[in-house]
């Protein structure tokens, strides 16, 4: 049987009484059901019987439950915290879990094992993730909230790391690594939420057990006097009282305990003894309203001689985790200093449980969903980026908040965390690890577990880069449809290497390609120092390889050796111009044609090449040329079947005015469409053809097919623009035959 807590109500065979034991718990009634919570903590006790299970899982979730409950959380969370180490120590998949208790529940559990990335990690490593610099460490927070959408979870996650670090007492081979864990990481995750007491506890412990000989030394002079104090506390509280009494002050006068871990950082920041903390001695002062704390600052001074610089207006001027409180220090009774802390209830929740106490003093319905903490959400998600007490960074906290989203942070297997682009792969891991890694990948695990290439990669996983000993990246890495490479900065440098790499085969290449070109249109005597300044390329060489690596077209080339001989032999140059004729026809007479003369053409109608757009040719029986885009599907047929017929061609300088373009616009039926898009073609002065509409009464959508005159693709771009900004239009699309 698993020991438990002697306070906790207990049945007659040893078992927690868990009907009174939630009967005690602190929570709201009216949004938490007490069935349900009952009925998880009976699954949670079934599985921390099942074979195998861990001995303190029961304990371990009802500490949990309690902490959260202390911070007032709602229902799922609860029932998450009661269930999570089930599911952690696989006794319950998240399956039933959320079959059991819903999908918030399950979405719950799952958003705090993703937050536990690190403590997998730092346990699998001989050297630790954590402890070493702060820019890891800073790394590694802004990568737990990359992990959180949901504050609920970062708030069970700490109740998850407190009672870890607090049943680590009797496990000493198990204290450096958790106190580690919680100091650097959880600790300040809690300051910035604002959620004072929790944050005290876990300095104070990891700080007892990452420094024992500086805790022990503290605590034993806090010990020694423990009794003395008290005594002049009391004393303290009484005059007080009277004074506040007198006055007809209501107020809650209480002494306030110092805790270990921010004495010795008091010490260490200010470089002083023990002697000189002020604050050994204080007390806090609840008042009802803001105007009576000033009230009662003055009572105090009125007493006591306050100390100079020794006085803090938080209310005034907040923390940047919205701490507020006025702090004074003064020379109480018996000359000895003493610390007073003087804030309204509402002050004094937001100081003990920070974003929870929006949970406490919300007036809007807490169990309508529609009025949950989305506001307080966000603003905490702004809050928790800026890590530092005092940054000093001028950048927008939203702008922050927007770059987190689009981060994505893993693990190296020596523990580093990198930060990457959203949606980065492990060749894009690699290549941002050393360019040699990138260059030799030939495979990835992720999590132990091998993956593709073309992986997305996760917040908080383990990514470990498999290499060969031919440091030689592949052409098809820089196919954007294969999913390879995503980065800009992983592009490039596979981009550079093959520029490097092979640069003496594409110089041969192109002065092959261009050559074989000149011959064919009888091209003599050029001058290609005047062709390749041009083109902006350094030298003849660096045009070939240009020219060889795909980075310019023959075409391009042509067009510039043209207008070379054409100034003075132009009578001696086949004609490269097709003739032009009249505005509205279909044919192709505005392109030109590499080394034929007036050969008639005309423009496919089964894809309708627009000016700018990629075309070639294709050589008909007795209609001449036949233009079509490159990426029509009928000329890639054409020239797998009969390749000596496709010949290159060209749009020419003088192009005709207008072009018939076929497109179709979907949109929900209402009344005015059609109105609405003729007059937004008639504002762009484009000229309809032909125009049929078909509406489908089932679903109301409206297809309407137009052949409209367009003069190049960049008016047909910004027509589809403003067409899309309709009202009720769905899509609109150019169209071809197929």
């Amino acid at each position: 049987m698993v020991k438990v807590r002697e306070d906790y109500p207990q049945l007659a065979d040893g078992r927690v009484d868990l009907t009174r034991w939630i009967e005690r718990l602190p929570i709201d009634r009216s949004i938490v059901d007490q069935a349900a919570l009952l009925k998880a903590f009976e699954l949670a006790e079934q599985c921390a019987q099942c074979p195998g299970a861990v001995r303190d899982s029961l304990p371990t979730a009802l500490e949990m439950v309690e902490i959260l409950a202390d911070l007032h959380l709602d229902q799922d969370s609860l029932i998450a915290a009661a269930l999570f180490r089930a599911v952690r120590e696989e006794q319950l998949s998240l399956e039933t879990l959320k079959a059991k208790f819903g999908a918030d529940v399950a979405k719950l559990v799952e958003g705090v094992l993703g937050m536990a990335a690190i403590s997998r990690v730092n346990a699998e490593l001989d050297t630790p993730v954590l402890g070493q610099s702060e820019a890891q460490s800073e790394t590694i927070r802004k990568m737990l909230v990359a992990l959180v959408d949901d504050v609920r979870v970062a708030l069970i996650k700490l109740a998850e790391r407190t009672s870890a670090i607090r049943a680590v007492k009797n496990r000493p081979e198990k204290r450096y690594r958790v106190a580690r864990e919680v100091f650097d990481i959880y600790a300040p995750l809690a300051h910035r939420l604002g959620i004072g007491h929790i944050k005290w506890e876990l300095e104070d412990l990891s700080f007892r057990y990452l420094q024992p000989d500086a805790y022990k030394k503290i605590a034993k002079l806090l010990d020694e006097k423990r009794l003395d104090r008290q005594h002049y506390i009391d004393d303290v509280i009484q005059q007080l009282h009277n004074a506040l009494e007198s006055e007809g002050i209501q107020a809650e006068i209480a002494g306030r305990a110092k805790h270990i871990y921010s004495i010795w950082r008091k010490m260490q920041r200010k470089g002083i003894g023990f002697s000189q903390v002020y604050d050994i001695r204080a007390v806090r002062v609840l008042v009802p309203d803001l105007k009576s704390c000033y009230t009662v600052l003055g009572l105090v001074h009125g007493l006591w001689r306050n100390i100079p610089n020794e006085f803090d207006d938080y209310i005034a001027n907040p923390k940047e985790n919205g701490y507020r409180s006025l702090h004074t220090a003064v020379i109480g009774p018996g000359g000895k200093v003493l610390e007073v802390q003087i804030r309204t209830q509402s002050m004094h929740e937001e100081a003990e449980f920070g974003v929870c106490s929006h949970w406490m003093y919300k007036g809007t319905d807490r169990s309508n969903k529609a009025n949950s903490s989305y506001d307080e959400k966000i603003a905490w998600l702004r809050q928790v980026l800026d890590w530092h007490e005092e940054s000093g960074s001028s950048s927008d906290v939203a702008e922050q908040f927007s770059r987190a989203q689009d981060r994505v942070y893993v693990f190296t297997p020596e523990g580093h965390v990198v930060n990457l682009q959203n949606g980065a792969t492990p060749l894009d891991f690699a290549y941002h690890i050393h360019t040699e890694v990138g260059h030799r990948c030939r495979g990835a695990k992720v999590n132990g577990r091998i993956v593709p290439l073309t992986y997305t990669l996760c917040t908080g996983e383990r990514v470990e880069i498999l290499t060969g000993k031919d440091g030689k990246p592949r052409r098809d890495w820089l196919q954007s449809n294969l999913g390879y490479l995503r980065t800009g900065r992983a592009r490039s440098k596979v981009q550079h290497w093959f520029r490097q790499q092979a640069k003496e085969d594409n110089i041969q290449a192109g002065r092959a390609l261009l050559e074989k070109e000149f011959k064919r249109l009888a091209l003599n005597s050029i001058d290609y120092k005047y062709i390749a300044d041009h083109l902006h390329c350094p030298s003849v060489e660096d045009m070939y390889a240009s020219l060889g690596a795909g980075e310019i077209s023959t075409v391009q080339v042509i067009k510039v050796a043209h207008q070379l001989v054409g100034r003075d032999t132009a009578e001696q140059t086949p004609a490269l111009r097709l003739r032009r004729p009249s505005r509205s026809s279909s044919d192709g007479s505005s392109v030109q044609v590499s080394g034929v003369g007036n050969l008639l053409t005309h423009f496919a109608q089964c894809c309708k090449p627009l000016p700018g757009e990629a075309i070639a040719g294709y050589i008909t029986v007795g209609r001449g040329v036949s233009v079509h885009r490159q990426d029509c599907s009928k000329l890639l047929q054409l020239q797998s079947v009969e390749p000596q017929r496709i010949i290159a061609v060209d749009w020419a300088d003088a192009q005709v005015d207008t072009y018939p373009v076929d497109i179709e616009i979907e949109a929900y039926d209402r009344q005015g469409l059609l109105r609405d898009i003729t007059l937004q073609l008639a504002t762009e002065k484009v000229n309809v053809i032909s125009m049929n509409t078909v509406t489908d009464t089932a679903n109301h959508m409206a297809t309407m097919k137009i052949r409209l005159e367009i003069s190049d693709l960049a008016a047909l771009s910004g027509l589809f623009s403003r067409l899309n900004g309709l009202p009720n239009v769905v899509s609109v699309a150019r169209i071809q035959e197929s």
